[in-house]
């Protein structure tokens, strides 16, 4: 009897222990529950309002967020219009960011806006500029980009068969893809040709790179292996220069350009390069590949390296596209005509067109906006091609394409940036006023 009893006994405290298990599991699923709720939250009220809001000078312009948070904006040099009577004190105005409201200011200058969750929970400061009304001319129209690197780019490392019949890796686990060479013994380095000149000159002796990597500059030190007689070798892929065709976007009355609406990236290591100077020219499109699912398509171009078809220079290598000076316009840009930005905020879902030479000729194509993000640096408008000439020409969006200029109610809004590599049809696109500000 007793002993049925403590198997009760047993029986009831293992239960009790469960059913205490349960409890903290429960408890423990809903404070995270609890927690991602708020995190989620978190992140969907700070995404939906763009971390710089521009608005041009004199102009009034128009926002809706429709996110219950209260924004504090200073108050001198902004006008406040449509927000339920914002509420005013001396050095700010407090906004109801659930509600419609505009914004007005008659100088130029950048402000600042404090953005609370129910007035308590800071999300995110929002930058507020005011610029000045701009108008620029929408090109599209192919062009041959060639740079030189700003030192010698190490692409890679590999293993090389020195005189004695082995395999050496001299500069393996030294240096790094993207590493960008400067000096050899604290001689300047220039090019290619200057490297290996110096590598040789050194007879194997020690040598002491003098390597820019990601804004630091470091020294290290490599030794040289003979291959043949008289020459030696790093064991180092190595790029000086780069050239490709892309798409011209803008230009203003100054001759001021923007191209891409992305940085030019090494093919290899994809990052983007290092500038030293480049040349804009002109591009005759030679062939297109076709955009098809999981294989994104191409423009073909001819570059022509001659005086007589030289466009300009490329003096900036940005995350939003490539800028420099205009010595004269493309051929194919025959309308000329200027153009105003529009900003994010006037941008709508639905109609836009794409002005692209890809056929040969300026023309405008037809595309549908599908979604907006305000905070993307250079992702931000994702549309899709429906205009049927342009799909039976090349599937929808391909490299190449990327700075074609994207127009909505006659102003420029943006450019074309990347494509989708499963679906052609859709691509991605800049704001204008990302590509304005670089």
């Amino acid at each position: 009897m007793k002993f049925f009893e403590r198997v009760c006994e047993k029986l009831k405290e293992q239960t009790r222990k469960k059913m205490r298990y349960q409890r903290w599991i429960a408890r423990a699923s809903l404070i995270a529950g609890f927690c991602f709720g708020i995190f989620f939250t978190y992140t969907v009220f700070a995404e939906a309002i763009p971390d710089t809001i521009h608005i041009e000078m004199g102009e009034t312009e128009s926002f809706d967020f429709h996110v219950p948070v209260t924004g504090e904006l200073q108050q001198e040099g902004m006008e406040v219009f449509g927000n339920q009577s914002p509420a005013v004190e001396k050095e700010k105005i407090t906004l109801d960011l659930n509600h419609s409201f505009s914004l007005k200011s008659g100088e130029q200058g950048k402000y600042y806006m404090s953005c609370k969750l129910l007035g308590l929970f800071h999300i995110k400061d929002v930058s507020v500029e005011v610029i000045d009304k701009e108008q620029v001319v929408p090109c599209g129209a192919p062009v041959g980009i060639y740079v030189k690197t700003d030192g010698v780019m190490i692409v890679g490392t590999g293993a090389i068969v020195g005189n004695d019949g082995m395999n050496h890796e001299p500069a393996a686990n030294l240096v790094k893809s993207g590493d960008y060479v400067k000096t050899i013994n604290d001689e300047i380095v220039e090019n290619k040709e200057g490297l290996i000149t110096k590598i040789n000159q050194c007879q194997g002796e020690p040598v002491i790179l003098g390597i820019l990597r990601d804004g630091e500059y470091i020294h290290l030190k490599v030794e040289p292996v003979e291959t043949e007689e008289n020459e030696y070798k790093l064991g180092i892929w190595v790029r000086d220069d780069l050239a490709g065709v892309g798409t011209l976007t803008f230009y203003d009355d100054e001759g001021n350009y923007g191209a891409l609406g992305h940085p030019v990236s090494d093919i290899d290591t994809g990052l983007k390069v290092s500038l030293g100077e480049g040349i804009l020219y002109e591009a005759e499109i030679a062939g297109i590949t076709r955009g098809e699912k999981g294989s994104p398509g191409e423009i073909s171009g001819v570059i022509t390296y001659l005086d007589q078809y030289k466009l300009g220079t490329v003096e900036e290598n940005s995350d939003v596209g490539i800028y420099g000076k205009l010595e004269r316009t493309p051929e194919e840009n025959v309308e000329n005509t200027y153009y105003p930005i529009a900003l994010k905020q006037n941008i709508q879902k639905g109609e836009a067109t794409i002005i692209s030479s890809v056929s040969g000729e300026q023309k405008a194509y037809t595309i549908d906006i599908q979604e907006l993000d305000y905070n993307s640096e250079n992702k931000g408008i994702l549309f899709q091609v429906n205009d049927a000439e342009l799909l039976n020409l090349t599937g929808g969006v391909i490299q190449g394409m990327s700075g074609s200029p994207i127009i909505q109610n006659g102003a420029v809004i943006g450019a074309v940036t990347h494509v989708f590599v499963q679906d052609s049809t859709k691509g991605y696109g800049i704001f204008i006023e990302n590509m304005l500000e670089h």
